[in-house]
């Protein structure tokens, strides 16, 4: 049985996501830094294709994160989900990664979640 994707919208979006997927590999070296986004809530997690493991993983639902969260826009929250992220990769000796941003446009929360990784001390 085949999956069917219930928008139009959302089935450009996956078929985007296969085409930067073809060209884009984590490896132990520089592991990918997949983003999800959605209406509520961010999800950012490091992944090593290779071995198949994820590695690192944060959103807006963490623990830590929620609680700094309170009265904050959807942008700024996403930034705040890149800075732990690359806090938590940095303290699992990660510092380059690939960024993969899953067929959104490179734009608002994504965009803002690039950049609080950067901020956190990952390169891209």
């Amino acid at each position: 049985m085949e999956r069917k994707i219930k928008s139009e919208r959302e089935r450009k979006r996956t078929r985007r996501a296969f085409r930067i997927r073809k060209n884009i590999e984590g490896t132990q070296e520089r592991p990918r830094l997949a983003v999800f986004r959605s209406n509520k809530h961010m999800y950012a997690q490091i992944i090593d294709d290779l071995s198949g493991r994820t590695l690192v993983s944060a959103s807006t639902l963490t623990p830590d994160v929620k609680t700094q969260l309170a009265g904050l826009k959807k942008g700024e929250e996403a930034e705040r989900v890149g800075r732990k992220v690359a806090e938590m990769a940095k303290a699992a000796g990660i510092t380059a990664v690939v960024f993969d941003r899953s067929g959104y446009p490179y734009h608002g929360r994504v965009e803002a979640l690039a950049k609080g990784a950067r901020e956190g001390g990952l390169q891209f």
